[in-house]
């Protein structure tokens, strides 16, 4: 059967029991597994695997990680491999009972510590869950982008029960493996029942499967059908037999030899192989499936008869219900062995209404091969991806927005690690330097801008790192060109003769904030030079955004320099430039600078802001402050938390804005943006937007995860649709330290459009947001 095809992940993790463990959940994760590596092969598909006994299972090298299903502190080590690992999704195969605490509580260990996309395969949703059972199951929904169940009635049951939409919901059939429409006779020779009727039953015995029932009815069968043998393949279900032992299999083979009926029953109590099980089942003349319980809302034996086109008597548990509704078998009562002799009498009586229920039950099975159930799984996976849904922030380990500023303790550890005896290098494999890409000009930019803002007095490194960064920048530039090249190979030759302008102008910014923050003579002395020698490709920069980065640097020079009239003129020209573009862009719902907003937005009014203040221009700061204003309600659209432009897409005119993925440049300048409007306006509104941008890095976003990480001083790289991107690079990590050291110096407003109290100040607290770790020490751990 043609499936339609659909674009497969790189990398998934299935968590559940898995073979050789001897159960059905581990059949159809091992099943599933296949088939989706059959349907697409170039995925990688690994399993971590469920234990219920210390010793484990001989498994097969697709399993990368085993969890003791008993021991919390094994589920954290497994969420840690996770974040630690490249899986694009977990797949969670569920069932109460294969994991750990009351009720499979342990899971909750896991899933609330893991960040990428989670979609749930749900093998049992009960209509009268405990309170227990209901609260896991309902967390685990609010957790997983999508939940994958088996049947339409379990769907109504996830929607009334739960309250889960059913947009969330993917209802895929349990799958089988495609076998051939055969009338069994070969098959009854190999497993050595020529000449029998065969009713078969298969699967793990316990207490629930009604085999007995079928038993009492085999008398009045004999009595029509003398060579009717029923057979019972499988042994009794792990957990039944550790509690009870084989008591249900005993009381079984009692009730044979109450019956006298020994001649006409045979049990196989061995957990059969495929092969077997195939031969089996193409023995069988009728499957029978006596399940005692209405409330079972999958069954893969079920299934399996259906896709080899069995003749099935079944009670009417809920799957059953619905996956016979088209005549492809019959239906008896719950415990009324008479009813089923009746019905399984007339079946083998009528051999053409057997084989006519044979072929419906048949075609209904070509609907759930696994090649096909693949295919769904792997739809329902891209949909997890691209339309990942908003978090439930009100769950247990979700950061809560407070009423004041938390500012975590400084922690400069990861910037030191990062910067050798060259410079800052650009980029890490988590957080570990990556030597391997070198340097970049923009980011040693970034770092200069940072130690600008550190207390030299409190952090006496603030010094040294400073003087490595613009030394940096000093060998950055080159006087041929009169611009800064910007990237460097490991081997510490440059790749390039003149670097981008976004790195000329940011080193402006940078030597233009050393000379308004600094009082050390050879700093500033060096950075005057260089800012001169700079200064003439200012005017040449062709783009708003190199403009602005140009225009702080410029406006924080003046701020010492009021009166150089070639930095005013320069500082002039570029910012006219700048406010044309606005006027000559806005439109009726869009007040920016472009047709389209990409990264670092903030800078562009931010720059109109300060320039309007040192030009004393009020056009531009009304310009600044109207275009802030505009890009504020698009990047906090539910007014509860910041949700920057994602840079897949970006942001077009007449389209809506990407959200994925989520770059920490994009926090940092929305707080220097908001910063700068509020220490010009005095209202309280300009203050609690960067309170939000800020937020955004501890944990008050889309993925209710911080980025910023207090152990290393770090910053997570950005936050994409299904995961957050651990890896701590320069710029992500200056984007939070620079965001921190500017927004703690902000004076706290007395309410809401007042302007602010001269005497209230941030003061850093001795404990921080709920999901931050406290960093090993608060004092800075080791010299440069």
């Amino acid at each position: 059967m043609a499936t339609p095809q659909y674009s497969s992940m790189r990398s998934i993790l299935i968590i559940g029991n898995y073979a050789p463990r001897q159960c059905g959940i581990a059949t159809y994760t091992t099943d599933l597994r296949m088939a989706l590596l059959e349907a697409y092969p170039q995925s990688t598909i690994d399993v971590m695997a469920m234990n219920d006994t210390a010793a484990g299972y001989d498994y097969p090298d697709s399993v990368v990680f085993t969890i003791d299903q008993d021991d919390p502190y094994s589920y954290a080590q497994a969420a840690d491999f996770i974040r630690l690992s490249s899986y694009d999704l977990v797949c969670i195969q569920h069932e109460y009972g294969i994991f750990g605490a009351a009720s499979g509580r342990n899971l909750l260990v896991l899933i609330r510590a893991i960040t990428i996309p989670i979609v749930t395969t749900l093998h049992t949703v009960l209509r009268e869950p405990t309170t227990d059972q209901h609260t896991i199951l309902w967390e685990l929904a609010q957790r997983s982008q999508r939940i994958i169940v088996m049947s339409s009635h379990a769907v109504d049951l996830m929607q009334t029960i739960y309250g889960i939409p059913l947009a969330q919901i993917d209802c895929i059939p349990h799958g089988i493996p495609d076998l051939p429409f055969r009338d069994g006779d070969e098959d009854k020779q190999h497993a050595n029942l020529t000449g029998k009727q065969v009713l078969l039953t298969f699967g793990l015995l316990s207490p629930n499967k009604g085999i007995e029932d079928v038993l009492h009815a085999l008398p009045s069968l004999i009595k029509q059908h003398p060579q009717v043998l029923y057979v019972i393949v499988g042994t009794t279900h792990p957990t039944v037999r550790q509690t009870f032992g084989e008591a249900y299999r005993e009381m079984l083979q009692a009730v044979v030899e109450q019956l006298g009926i020994q001649a006409h029953v045979r049990f196989h109590d061995h957990f059969v192989s495929p092969s077997d099980l195939a031969m089996y089942m193409g023995a069988a003349d009728i499957y029978i499936t006596p399940y005692h319980t209405q409330e079972q809302s999958v069954s893969g034996t079920l299934a399996y008869a259906i896709g080899a086109g069995k003749a099935i008597v079944s009670t009417p548990y809920w799957y059953a219900t619905e996956l016979l509704a088209h005549g492809g078998g019959m239906l008896v009562p719950f415990h009324d062995p008479a009813m089923l002799a009746e019905q399984v009498n007339t079946l083998l009586a009528e051999p053409q209404l057997r084989q006519t229920i044979r072929q419906h039950a048949y075609q209904r099975g070509r609907t759930m091969l696994w090649s096909v159930v693949a295919t769904h799984y792997m739809r329902s996976f891209m949909q997890a991806q691209t339309h990942r849904l908003q978090p439930v922030l009100v769950l247990a380990n979700q950061p809560i927005m407070p009423a004041s500023p938390i500012i975590p303790p400084l922690c400069l550890d990861h910037l030191i690690a990062m910067t050798d005896d060259m410079g800052l290098i650009q980029h890490a494999i988590l957080t570990i330097p990556n030597h391997h890409e070198g340097y970049a000009t923009d980011d040693n930019a970034r770092a200069l801008i940072a130690t600008m803002l550190l207390d030299p007095i409190q952090e006496p490194q603030a010094q040294r790192l400073a003087m490595r960064y613009l030394a940096f920048l000093w060998y950055a530039f080159n006087p041929e060109t009169q611009r800064f090249r910007n990237f460097m190979g490991a081997n510490r030759q440059w790749l390039e003769a003149t670097g981008s302008e976004d790195a000329h102008a940011r080193s402006i910014w940078a030597l233009g904030t050393v000379l308004a923050q600094s009082h050390d003579p050879g700093l500033c002395g060096v950075a005057q030079r260089l800012l001169r020698f700079a200064l003439p490709a200012v005017t040449q920069l062709t783009h708003p955004r190199p403009w602005a980065l140009a225009l702080l640097g410029l406006a924080a020079y003046r701020q010492r320099f009021p009166g150089d009239r070639t930095v005013m003129a320069s500082q002039l020209h570029l910012a006219e430039q700048l406010l044309a573009r606005f006027q000559a862009a806005r439109g009726p719902d869009w007040e920016w600078f472009d047709d389209h907003l990409t990264y670092d937005n903030a800078v562009l009014p931010h720059a109109l802001i300060v320039s309007g203040q040192t030009l004393q221009r009020p056009d531009m700061v009304a310009a600044g402050l109207t275009a802030l204003t505009w890009l504020c309600t698009i990047q906090r659209p539910e007014a509860d938390h910041f949700k920057p432009i994602g840079s897949h897409g970006f942001f077009q005119r007449g389209q809506a804005p990407a959200h994925y993925d989520q770059q920490p440049i994009e926090a940092q300048a929305t707080v220097l943006a908001a910063c700068a409007a509020f220490e010009n306006t005095g209202d309280s509104w300009w203050y609690d937007e960067a309170q939000h941008a800020f937020y955004w890095f501890l944990g008050h976003n889309d993925a209710g995860v911080a980025l910023y990480d207090p152990r290393t001083g770090g910053c997570a790289d950005g936050l994409e649709i299904d995961r957050i991107n651990q890896n701590q690079g320069a710029e992500s990590t200056l984007a939070f330290l620079i965001s921190r050291l500017t927004i703690q110096t902000l004076t706290l407003p007395i309410s809401h459009g007042t302007t602010t109290s001269t005497e209230a100040s941030v003061v850093p607290p001795t404990r921080i947001g709920m999901n931050l770790i406290p960093p090993r020490d608060l004092r800075l751990s080791r010299p440069l």
